[in-house]
């Protein structure tokens, strides 16, 4: 198997009659997908998705692919297809979009009318070109065919994307659901058909390669949601991606089994559920949903609230019902259900949300204690099956964290695809197809571009470090006044601690030493204020770890007079 190095060079140019495949999101990571196929001297981009941030991340909204590597060459981008409708690969779509707004969007019915609707937000209109499964489309040198893959929403695809170098398949994220709930099937017949042409690269969906067997059908959970429901005296609570179409469907119809109403909780929950409906993809009885605000003149028996936050968002509806920040109160008898998976990475928060709602007496359903959630992934099974259908030449794994790509790239081992020609890469390593074999040709940067409300980039690790620091830590500022030509304090210091829990009266006792540091400095001559900075910075913050084995922010302040 082919590894990245961290201190790979830059690429050379790419040969004539090469394919390069560069990802700059989804390797290593649950999120972020993007990869970026170059022939010829032209781009085809799948995917464009966004990461969320973790707990170390304070007050980052999104965390977006780098574009930096294709920046100087947005003109010769021909396409960005989307393999469906998750934020974690249609997300980041509008900030690239604002740097050259008419790049094609090519993607499914269901798809394009997502993205379309958050480009609204954004006031950007673009151009697309609607596909689905059994389409051909040429995109500038990129011969593409698109491929029905069943997933955890409506209308994904995969595609084959044929040029001279060699045809590359990239599945998208998919599973091999026998009985979905809309009848629509991973096409392993497709898959079959451009096997015997032959797949030159597969690039095939991680996320599940460590857990053994087959993903379980989705109709499994409709008789635990009638169980949850028949049990149930007040107001159900379901909580969901807000594109998890499958899902919501099956709440609804457990919801009209039940004679219960039901209303849509959040922006992002109305808008994707009403656009899944106007299309046809939401099945709603008449009369079903209601909106939120006529729901206090009905009983608590007859209500289902569906909201976003099954990740514990914090921001999101169900974690500011959990802290009481909500126009929804959470009282005893409530359910919860949380109707998805944990994504690595937020387990903590899901853990906190949960205990919020149990606190109020609320009775919480999960994945942990109830079926109410199967994978949209292929799982170890399905990817045997998956590959001994296609016989790559070579493979890639994609989608998933280091420990997904390595279980992937064993299961493409043991069907038979040589050990030499599987490349486990990561975001920015840069893979090229030539004469028929992938390898690995250096690394282009593919770092994370923080979202902090309107700011896209402008907040760096050094940024996030002292955030970091000022939650856990706190911060102590210091007010000195000093004369500008003699460098003698006039007036301070000063001190201040806020959420170091260090009480203000006990800076008393290092008072004097920052006044002796100072006045040593006055007499040899130190006058400049960050020089000044510095002494008290570092008198102070000896003091506070020699004294209370902390490392708060330090602000020293020195005015001249």
């Amino acid at each position: 198997m082919s590894h990245p190095h961290p201190e790979l060079a830059p690429p050379p140019k790419l040969p004539e009659g090469g394919l390069r495949v560069t990802p700059l999101g989804g390797l290593g990571e649950i999120g972020r997908n993007m990869t970026v196929f170059e022939y010829g001297g032209r781009l085809l981009i799948v995917d464009c998705g966004v990461l969320f941030p973790e707990e170390e991340q304070p007050g980052i909204d999104l965390i977006l692919p780098d574009f930096t590597s294709i920046r100087d060459r947005l003109d010769d981008i021909d396409g960005i297809v989307l393999t469906h409708g998750h934020e974690d690969h249609i997300g980041a779509v509008p900030y690239l979009l604002r740097e050259k707004a008419d790049i094609p969007l090519i993607g499914s019915k269901l798809t394009l009318a997502l993205i379309e609707a958050k480009l609204q937000e954004h006031r950007i209109r673009p151009y697309t070109l609607e596909v689905a499964e059994g389409h051909r489309e040429r995109i500038g040198p990129f011969d593409c065919e698109f491929v029905a893959v069943n997933h955890s929403i409506p209308d994904a695809l995969a595609v084959a994307i044929r040029t001279p170098a060699g045809m590359v398949v990239h599945t998208g994220d998919f599973k091999m659901d026998q009985l979905p709930l809309d009848g629509r099937l991973t096409d392993l017949h497709a898959f079959a058909r451009l096997s015997e042409e032959g797949i030159d690269l597969l690039l095939a969906d991680s996320t599940n390669a460590e857990v053994p067997g087959f993903v379980p059908p989705e109709r499994d959970i409709s008789n635990v949601l009638r169980q949850v429901f028949g049990s149930a005296r007040k107001r159900i609570i379901v909580a969901s991606f807000a594109s998890h179409v499958h899902r919501i469907q099956q709440v609804l119809d457990t919801a009209h089994e039940h004679g219960r109403r039901v209303a849509f909780v959040g922006r992002s929950m109305v808008r994707n559920m009403g656009i899944a409906r106007d299309l046809g993809y939401l099945k709603v009885p008449p009369g079903l949903v209601v909106d939120v605000k006529t729901l206090d003149d009905l009983p608590d028996s007859q209500v289902v609230l569906v909201c976003t936050g099954s990740q514990g968002e914090p921001m999101a509806a169900l974690s500011r019902m959990a802290n009481r920040d909500h126009q929804i109160r959470i009282v005893a008898g409530d359910t919860v259900i949380l109707a998805s998976s944990l994504i690595p990475g937020n387990e903590n928060a899901v853990y906190r949300v949960i205990n919020g709602l149990t606190r109020w007496g609320a009775n919480v359903v999960h994945k942990g204690n109830a079926k109410v959630h199967v994978s949209g992934h292929a799982s170890a099974g399905e990817l045997l099956y998956f590959y001994n259908i296609c016989r790559p030449k070579n493979l890639m794994p994609v989608h998933g964290e280091w420990r997904h790509l390595r279980a992937n790239a064993e299961l493409g081992a043991m069907t038979g695809v040589p050990h030499d020609r599987i490349v486990i890469a990561e975001d920015g390593v840069v893979v090229d197809l030539i004469e028929g074999k992938a390898k690995i040709s250096g690394k282009v940067q593919a770092g994370y571009v923080y979202v902090d409300g309107l700011s896209v980039g402008d907040v760096g690790e050094p940024a996030l470090k002292d955030r970091r620091i000022l939650g856990d830590e706190g911060i102590i500022s210091v007010f000195v006044v000093v004369d500008s030509s003699t460098g003698k304090i006039t007036g301070g210091p000063h001190i201040q601690a806020r959420g170091s829990g260090i009480e203000d009266s006990a800076f008393v006792d290092v008072v004097p030493r920052i006044t002796e540091v100072l006045e040593r400095s006055a007499q040899d001559g130190v006058v400049e204020p960050h020089q000044l900075q510095q002494l008290i910075r570092r008198t102070l913050g000896k003091w506070v770890s020699d004294n209370y084995r902390r490392r708060p922010m330090i602000l020293p302040v020195v005015v001249e007079v």
